[in-house]
């Protein structure tokens, strides 16, 4: 018989049972905080029609998509891919179900993602991402701006060991800026040189600004709000004290402030800042822009982000349907996370319980304790083997918190002690 190649294919993340109960365990945590803060879990097809994914598409993305193949007799069906993130087709979503829901509708998915990019070093073609967003009709507070960015800030500090920060800015401040400049119709190529002006040299960015024959005068006005980062009592000054008298602009500070302001008054003051840099690459986005980092761990880069989007489904209903939503890339934060050795102790790792018959004798009255155990909310595992005891024990101690053997005086008596393998403790096991 050939021999099949049986590894995961490129870009696929595949963990060994201890591993996956640590990123279960993350998963876990990051939807009970979601819980805590009000959203509401749904799930959107993995498949969707090619049409409405590539509503919101477009450019490189387009070419990432995941199209699945069909079968002949399915031919007839419309062209379908795998979705590439939770965004769009939330926004389906909510067209198609808008009559049912309640608005400001807060949102929660957790789950599988695809892109077919370049698979490398805690980047996959499969992900998890855990998503949550918030959608007004026709208008939505900018408070729930900051309830995002608060609810995503809580999700991180349930499992990090280091600190978390959201740096955070707006889209209209540099859109007024540019609007102010005299620069509008050439947005789009400035803001990708902003996008990208933390990971090259400021002479870089200045050349690419150059490139684009903007005039060195509005190259340093460019340059300058480029490097505007810090508190809000620092950030927001600062950008006033640019000048620029455009309405656009005006309006972009004044929201970005109170949005500092308000996640501060949740507790997270030490945990934002406002950063002029962060404007994130998708289109949709609006206003409200930010991404969150481990300040003592630069080289890790972004753990995550999101923002503002005015109308997203306007490619699928004359209706407005403003939002803001943030997400969780977890595949990849397991991944530089377990690399740094940054996670919290998981409780989750091992089960509670491993009873250990010393023969077959044992077994009716051990299935029987392992029930009542269970409903008490153990979790529970019993060794059915006729190996020797040692080895017994020695499987035990990798799987479970506590070990308890079970022969025919324990039977007997019903007199049985557990033994807590991380301290060696011999106690009484009290049912």
């Amino acid at each position: 018989m050939k021999k099949m190649n049986t590894s995961p294919i490129s870009g696929a993340l595949e963990l060994l049972p201890a591993e996956q109960a640590v990123f279960t365990n993350l998963k876990n945590k990051i939807a009970e905080v979601y819980h805590r803060h009000g959203f509401l879990k749904i799930e959107t097809p993995v498949i969707d029609r090619t049409e409405i994914l590539f509503a919101k598409a477009g450019g490189d993305t387009e070419k990432q998509v995941y199209k699945v193949v069909k079968t002949a007799e399915a031919a007839d069906e419309a062209d379908q891919a795998l979705r590439f993130d939770h965004t769009v087709p939330l926004a389906r979503y909510v067209v198609e179900h808008e009559s049912d829901l309640v608005f400001p509708f807060k949102a929660t998915q957790i789950g599988r993602n695809f892109r077919g990019e370049r698979a490398q070093k805690g980047r996959y073609r499969e992900f998890y991402q855990c998503d949550i967003d918030i959608i007004g009709r026709n208008q939505l507070s900018l408070a729930y701006d900051a309830e995002i960015i608060s609810t995503l800030l809580d999700a991180y500090k349930s499992f990090l060991t280091a600190k978390v920060v959201a740096r955070t800015s707006n889209r209209k401040i540099l859109n007024g800026l540019l609007e102010f400049l005299g620069l509008s119709h050439i947005s789009k190529e400035i803001f990708d040189v902003v996008d990208h002006a933390e990971k090259v040299p400021a002479e870089a960015s200045r050349e690419a600004l150059q490139n684009l024959g903007i005039n060195d005068e509005a190259i340093a006005v460019i340059l300058s709000f480029i490097e505007i980062h810090g508190p809000r009592e620092d950030v927001i000054p600062a950008l006033r004290d640019l000048n620029v008298t455009n309405e656009t602009f005006s309006l972009g500070v004044n929201e970005l402030d109170t949005t500092l302001g308000l996640v501060a008054a949740q507790g997270f003051g030490d945990n934002i800042e406002g950063d002029m840099k962060i404007v994130r690459g998708l289109d949709y986005y609006t206003g409200t822009v930010f991404e969150f980092c481990l300040p003592d761990y630069k080289g890790i880069g972004s753990v995550g982000g999101g923002g503002r989007y005015e109308n997203l489904a306007s490619n699928f209903t004359d209706q407005t349907f403003p939002g803001v939503g943030g997400s969780i890339g977890l595949t990849r934060l397991y991944y530089v996370l377990t690399e740094n050795n940054l996670i919290k102790s998981q409780d989750g790792e091992l089960i509670d319980y491993c009873l250990i018959p010393i023969s077959e004798n044992e077994y009716t009255f051990v299935a029987d304790l392992a029930a009542k155990l269970r409903e008490k909310g153990q979790t529970v595992d019993i060794i059915f083997s006729d190996k020797k005891l040692g080895d017994k024990m020695t499987y035990a101690a990798k799987l479970a918190k506590n070990g308890v053997v079970i022969g025919g005086d324990e039977v007997a008596s019903s007199n049985l002690t557990v033994k807590n393998f991380a301290t060696g403790e011999v106690a009484p096991l009290n049912i």
